[in-house]
Order: C-alpha cells, then sequence, then structure tokens
C-alpha cells in the first residue's frame, strides 16, 4: 500500500492504521515434493498415507483440479483422482524451509506472527527496509522465497489480518492482491461467506439457511438480528462484513492445545465404528501437530451421545507423544473403558495438549478453529 495507505480504516475512524501482510506458501507440502522430485512435476500429487485409514495432509493444484483436498481420507481422494500420486510427508524438510522462510520474514518485519509451517502475518507498518511501502515489501519477500528456496508464495497486504488473509488467497497460486483502506468493506463484500476465515461449513450452513451467502448478505443485517441467530458471535460479524479487525500481529503466542472434533451424520453404534473413527480423528489431529512440531503429553476425549449428553475424559503420559501411532494409543485407553455404550455417539473429538519443545507458533483458539473447518 502507498497511495492512501495513511487514510482511517473503512468504518472505523479512531482505529489505528496498519499495514499487514499475509504470506501464504502455495501448496506448500505437495509443492516440496514436486520441487525434490521432478518425476511428480505437473502431476496430481497428495501427501500423506494412502492406506485405507490414511489421511490427505497436502494436495498439489493438479490434484485439487479433482476435488481432492487437506483432512480428506485418502481412500475418498484416490476415488476421484484415480492418478493421484500419495507421498509420505517429509516433515523435518518442510520445517527446516520454513525456517528459511521465517528468517526472510525477520529481515522486513520485527512482529511476525506464523500460523503454521506454510502462513504467517507480518506488521510491517514500519518500514524496516525502507522500500517505501507494504507492497513493495511484499514483492521482494515473494521474490527472495522464490529465488532462496524454489518455492512459490501468494501474499496479501491490507489494514488489517482479516482482509489481509483473503487477499492472499484472491490470486492463487503466485500472486498478490493488494486491498488498501477504504477499499476493504467493498472487498469482504463481493465474496462468499464460506472465504470468511473462522466461519466453518457448520455456520456457514447455517447462515446460508437463512439466505446470508456473502459479506453483502451479512452487511444487509443489523445487530439485533445477528444477536438472535448468532448469540456472542453478532459484533464480530458485524464487523467482518464491514472490513472491521482489530486483531494485532503478535510473535510468539504460545500454543496451549490442538484438536479437532467430529460430528456424525449417522450415529456412531458399533464398537468397530467408533474406533475407527477416533483413528480418523487422532490421523488429522496428529498431521496438524506434525506440521508445527508440536509435542504434547496430555491427551483428552471427547464424546458427545445421541441424547447431547457430553463427557470429556483425559490421560497425561510420563514422556511427549511423538507420533500418530502413540496418539491413536493413548486416545484408545481412554476410550476403552467407555465401551461398549448403550446409545450413540454423534460426536467425537481428540485434543493434544501440555506441549513441550518447538510449539509457540500459534494461539491454541486459531489452531483449533482451523483444523475444525477441515472436518
Amino acid at each position: 500500500m502507498k497511495d492512501g495507505e495513511d487514510q482511517p480504516p473503512d468504518g472505523d475512524a479512531a482505529a489505528p492504521v496498519r499495514k499487514i501482510i499475509h504470506v501464504d506458501m502455495d501448496a506448500f507440502y505437495a509443492s516440496v515434493e514436486q520441487r525434490d522430485d521432478p518425476a511428480l512435476r505437473g502431476k496430481p500429487v497428495a501427501v500423506g498415507g494412502s492406506s485405507r485409514r490414511g489421511v490427505v495432509a497436502a494436495a498439489s493444484y493438479e490434484a485439487r483440479k479433482f476435488g481432492v483436498r487437506s483432512a480428506m481420507p485418502s481412500i475418498t481422494a484416490k476415488r476421484q483422482c484415480p492418478d493421484l500420486i500419495f507421498v509420505p510427508p517429509r516433515f523435518e524438510v518442510y520445517r527446516d524451509i520454513s525456517h528459511q522462510i521465517r528468517a526472510i520474514f525477520r529481515d522486513y518485519a520485527d512482529e511476525v506472527e506464523p500460523l503454521s509451517l506454510d502462513e504467517a502475518y507480518l506488521d510491517v507498518s514500519r518500514d524496516k527496509a525502507g522500500l517505501g511501502s507494504a507492497t513493495a515489501t511484499a514483492k521482494l519477500i515473494r521474490r527472495r522465497i522464490r529465488e532462496q528456496t524454489g518455492l512459490t508464495a501468494s501474499a496479501g497486504v491490507s489494514y488489517n489480518k482479516f482482509i489481509a488473509k483473503l487477499a492472499s488467497d484472491q490470486n492463487k497460486p503466485d500472486g498478490l492482491t493488494v486491498i488498501r483502506p477504504g477499499e476493504g468493506a467493498a472487498f469482504v463484500q463481493t465474496l462468499s461467506i464460506r472465504r470468511f476465515h473462522g466461519i466453518g461449513p457448520v455456520t456457514a450452513a447455517k447462515m446460508e439457511g437463512l439466505g446470508v451467502f456473502s459479506g453483502a448478505d451479512l452487511a444487509a443485517k443489523d445487530m439485533g438480528w445477528l444477536a438472535d441467530h448468532f448469540g456472542n458471535s453478532a459484533e464480530w460479524l458485524h464487523n467482518l462484513a464491514r472490513g472491521i479487525d482489530h486483531r494485532r500481529v503478535k510473535s510468539n503466542r504460545p500454543l496451549k492445545s490442538l484438536g479437532g472434533e467430529r460430528t456424525f451424520f449417522n450415529d456412531l453404534i458399533t464398537d468397530t465404528e467408533i474406533r475407527e473413527a477416533l483413528a480418523h480423528v487422532c490421523t488429522v489431529v496428529w498431521d496438524r501437530a506434525a506440521k508445527k512440531g508440536a509435542r504434547g503429553r496430555t491427551v483428552t476425549l471427547k464424546l458427545r451421545y445421541a441424547d447431547f449428553q457430553t463427557i470429556t475424559r483425559a490421560r497425561t503420559v510420563p514422556a511427549p507423544i511423538v507420533d500418530g501411532a502413540a496418539l491413536l494409543a493413548a486416545g484408545e485407553a481412554i476410550l476403552a473403558p467407555l465401551l461398549p455404550t448403550e446409545q450413540g455417539i454423534r460426536l467425537l473429538g481428540i485434543t493434544l495438549s501440555k506441549f513441550e519443545g518447538e510449539e509457540d507458533e500459534e494461539a491454541a483458539e486459531a489452531a483449533t478453529a482451523d483444523l475444525l473447518s477441515l472436518l
């Protein structure tokens, strides 16, 4: 941002003007595999396990054309794309590249907030490198990433985190989108509410059932209507529809817990069904934990029965859990005394906490929200 970048943001003249960049690597895991193995280039690639219980951790753009997405069961992905090539994840490699990229970020911003190995917010309100604008900074960061890693990144530049993240997804892959102050509300209102970061599939479906399909539809609803239908989220939704987001870019936000849960279309009845569901949720949670380098010692199981009664049970182990098999074993140990069940299970969740080591890269609420949006 340069021309007009010191104007107050939409709808909030008293808010401080910030210059935020959101950088998001393009199909990061899959792109690394295609970079390192020329035979994979131009082909549909999925990073993850190909077994019956495997889950896609990442998909190349060639695979995405067939509807293959992260967190999709591998058996479903193979059905949608018969030529899909599965590659086992190499998290140590991804982590090393992520460290390279973060070193680049710190040349241009003192406040860097990683969301995962492949994306981060940067506050460049202070022109640390003396480049003259946030847009020039984003261009140089993307160029250096390409030169130093051989990978492409997309970036969004705006005056707050919410719009910067939306903008980075606007022209993927290898794109740059700039939304200046005064443009945010109009930009947001052109988008589907399913594009809004923080609105998951369940909330989006509820909104659509109420006739809200776009940012413009949401902006047309007053606070009373929002409060009636969405309770304490009313003010947050009201602001999003107007491009207002006061959150600051924060470095080193501690990760307290990371988890995911799944609600089932049909209640689970048999022990086999419940154990298979546990295995699936544990796989997705572990993929996320491995991506962050997070190693926890406490596993919490959440069950919601057909009558909506909800229970949680937790177990803490002496040493950090180091792989998906150990997470599943801990989950199985918690689940075993609860089986067989007299009524069906409508929801099952797993949370990992009490982290040690390299785990300070995202706040717990963001980690859980992102994961839930995948399930």
